[in-house]
């Protein structure tokens, strides 16, 4: 694993943060934080058409309570429940995922109706027999924290917000008679399918139930209160279509009719409490979070949580990249989502309740993704979430006895490949994260590094995985590695010498793969031979040696330790040349249809996977950076836009923001636990992060424009700065950093092998 660079990285890295840390070099920034409207700047519809498959509706940051519209469910790309090529509307649910490409949740649906309530639902060529409704953009409106549409059908307006845990709708008819509510717990998104719902009228306002589902999240269980400002006249309880007598039901589909004779102003609120425990619990967190009936107010404070956070960070750049820009860093602030009460109160892995929890737990863990860009974001801009995260995992992890792969509502999926929770624990802990149970997440690490799920028991053994014992080989294994060089990395500051060793040759085992002769990385059956016929174009979805992408995009996924894959090409001329074909390779296997998960292509390099995402910035371990820096601004150009498809590919919970958060500001995270961040080239012209009271991280690019692209020289606290790299000590000590732009390649910056990335 430590080649001579890397060996060269850690001791650069202590001398970079014993230089920064010299208050004689660097004093810490202290910036006076003063807040601006940047929900201005969000569109929520961004991502919403195409592959994007984001979340549209109202919710607060990490909020569990993600309440929006459900479409007609027209295929792949309504994973989220909404797609904006669609124009119906079959009501509203309090749970939704955003930018997956899997769908589920999507539970508890409302709709409000006037005259007739079908128990059907709708279709895309038939609204008049099933419940539901045509609606127009034109009379659709989605803020930060606010959602609204007119439904057609109905002549009604629907407005919604949320706190964490509560959904707070408002209904205005056009008429004050013959209106009711329909309540649905039939139907969720994609693969969600309902196991066992039930629905209790407690008084002439209030309903509880709960809805249990097996889907992406095998067992789900949601509880839920629901609170009317006006009396319910009436309910008709069904299982599916048949009728169920009394005031409550329980069935595989319950669904409820209720009625309001008279309204006043015609209008109704409602509030919808869910919880992961009880509807108790579910009635507990209504009166915590919204206990009184002021729908604006409860609009506006959803707004004002949004614009804190997105307050974090305060830049300036044209109109498209400020747009752009927040509308990124709100997609980052979907999940991972809250999953325990206000009173602590969660439901475990193991379906167990565990009460007044002593930190946030949280769900919705998309790490094959997320492990790449977003969490190091995090650790820049949500400290005081980071430690309640790894608690989140090391709970996981005693409750189903390995860390999460990829975790949705109390559930392990097994999703995806690699252990990248690993990735995210050591991330923080080399950060200096330490507010867990230090000795319990090193020995979660090493117990599910020691699993023996998908060819892992073939890298214990120091071993390749053969290609034609299991499927996903090679993809596999280089995100095995990634992992293993993460856990020597904490072993090494533990002191574990042994673990250390052994952990660094796991994380060596990616060159196994590397064939010298195709300079492709490539499966290798049993008998040591390289799997034939080969054509490293091919990308048949999970039916060979890669994951969603093929021989050319895998190649480059040694993001741990890019100057070992430069070695296996043999020379910084050879790897160069290799990287350029990425970049101007457009064949493709005739007849194989590509998936639709590779998408955003520049050549074979493809932005809408999150695989390629550090490959761009590779070209500064060879002393190139400007071509790195080409490359962000073509990236940005043709596949980040104001549009409704202004994403290129799936969200994916955030890393596709992530990506653009990171890079807009002039910087990536290649390596995800290191600390190192690569530079670029700013799309802003400047940012300020602010990393905590009184700290910030200021970057100002001189003379930035759209053909001003190229890093001239850079400064650091009024000091020439060679480096084409920032550290993590850098941004959280606070500073500033000027980078001088211009519209040819710098001779000099970045060159020098003494100034390449660690």
């Amino acid at each position: 694993m430590f080649t001579k660079y890397n060996k060269i990285a850690f001791s650069g890295i202590l001398a970079l943060n014993l230089f920064f840390a010299n208050p004689a070099i660097s004093q810490e920034k202290k910036v006076k934080q003063t807040n601006s409207d940047y929900t201005q700047y969000v569109n929520p519809f961004i991502g919403s058409a195409g592959h994007g498959h984001v979340f549209v509706g109202a919710n607060v940051p990490f909020g569990a309570v993600q309440l929006g519209p459900v479409n007609v469910f027209e295929g792949w790309d309504w994973c989220s429940g909404y797609n904006y090529a669609s124009n119906t509307i079959l009501g509203f649910t309090h749970t939704h995922l955003s930018g997956t490409g899997i769908g589920d949740l999507n539970d508890i649906l409302l709709l409000p109706v006037s005259g007739k309530v079908p128990l059907t639902k709708g279709t895309k060529e038939d609204m008049t027999t099933g419940y539901g409704s045509y609606f127009s953009h034109d009379n659709e409106v989605s803020k930060a924290g606010y959602y609204s549409v007119l439904l057609d059908k109905y002549k009604i307006k629907a407005e919604l917000t949320a706190s964490e845990r509560v959904g707070f709708h408002k209904y205005t008819f056009n008429t004050a008679q013959d209106n009711h509510v329909l309540l649905d717990l039939a139907d969720g998104v994609g693969w969600d399918k309902p196991v066992k719902t039930f629905i209790k009228k407690v008084n002439e306002t209030t309903l509880v139930g709960y809805r249990y589902s097996a889907g992406w999240a095998a067992d789900q269980r949601i509880f839920f209160a629901i609170e009317f400002s006006e009396p319910i006249s009436n309910m008709a309880l069904y299982d599916d279509k048949t009728s169920v007598s009394g005031n409550e039901g329980e069935g595989l589909k319950m669904k409820a009719v209720l009625d309001f004779t008279t309204l006043k102003n015609k209008e109704v609120l409602v509030k919808v409490g869910i919880s992961p425990v009880s509807y108790e619990n579910a009635v507990i967190n209504i009166k915590a979070e919204i206990p009184n009936w002021d729908f604006n107010a409860v609009a506006k404070q959803a707004t004002s949580k949004w614009n804190a956070a997105l307050n974090k960070i305060q830049i300036k750049a044209d109109d498209k990249t400020m747009k752009v820009f927040y509308t990124a860093l709100y997609h980052t602030m979907f999940a991972p989502s809250i999953f325990n009460d206000v009173n602590g109160d969660y439901r475990g892995t193991d379906k167990k309740v565990y009460e007044k929890a002593n930190f946030t737990n949280y769900t919705t863990f998309s790490l094959w993704d997320t492990y790449r860009g977003l969490h190091p974001l995090y650790t820049i801009t949500q400290q005081e979430k980071i430690n309640d995260i790894v608690k989140s995992f090391l709970a996981i992890y005693q409750q189903q006895g390995r860390l999460p792969v990829w975790h949705l509502m109390g559930n392990e999926t097994n999703t995806m490949n690699g252990n990248h929770s690993i990735a995210v624990i050591v991330d923080a802990y080399m950060k200096g994260y330490r507010g867990y149970d230090v000795a319990l997440a090193y020995e979660a690490i090493k117990k599910t590094a020691m699993q023996t799920r998908e060819g892992m028991d073939y890298v214990q053994k120091l071993e390749y995985i053969p290609a034609d014992k299991l499927l996903e080989s090679v993809g596999n294994a280089l995100e095995y590695a990634i992992d293993d060089y993460c856990i020597a990395l904490m072993a090494k500051d533990l002191g574990k010498t042994e673990d250390y060793n052994y952990f660094s040759k796991r994380a060596d085992l990616y060159k196994l793969y590397f064939d010298k002769e195709t300079t492709f990385m490539r499966g290798k059956l049993t008998d040591g031979n390289w799997r034939t016929p080969f054509n490293p174009l091919s990308s048949a979805h999970r039916k060979d040696d890669y994951v969603e992408g093929n021989a050319w995009q895998y190649t480059w996924l040694v993001p741990q330790d890019p100057y070992g894959l430069i070695e296996l090409f043999g020379s910084e001329d050879k790897f160069i040349k290799k990287l350029d074909s990425l970049f101007l390779i457009t064949d493709k296997v005739e007849g194989e249809e590509i998936s639709p998960d590779i998408s955003g292509l520049i050549g074979q390099y493809a932005q809408g996977n999150e695989p390629n995402h550090h490959i761009p910035y590779l070209y500064a371990y060879v002393g190139q950076p400007w071509k790195t820096a080409k490359l962000i601004r073509e990236i940005d150009e043709k596949f980040y836009s104001t549009k409704p498809d202004g994403l290129c590919g799936n969200e994916d919970l955030g890393q596709m923001s992530a990506w653009y958060v990171l890079s807009s500001m002039g910087f990536y995270s290649v390596n995800p636990a290191n600390g190192i961040y690569v530079m670029g080239s700013p799309l802003v012209n400047s940012a300020v992060i602010h990393h905590k009271e009184g700290i910030s991280f200021a970057i100002k690019a001189i003379d930035n424009s759209k053909t001003n692209i190229y890093i001239q020289k850079a400064e650091f606290n009024g000091k020439p700065y060679t480096k084409s790299y920032i550290t993590h000590d850098m941004i959280v000590k606070g500073g500033e950093l000027k980078l001088y732009m211009g519209s040819k390649p710098s001779t000099t910056f970045g060159v020098k092998k003494a100034d390449r990335p660690l």
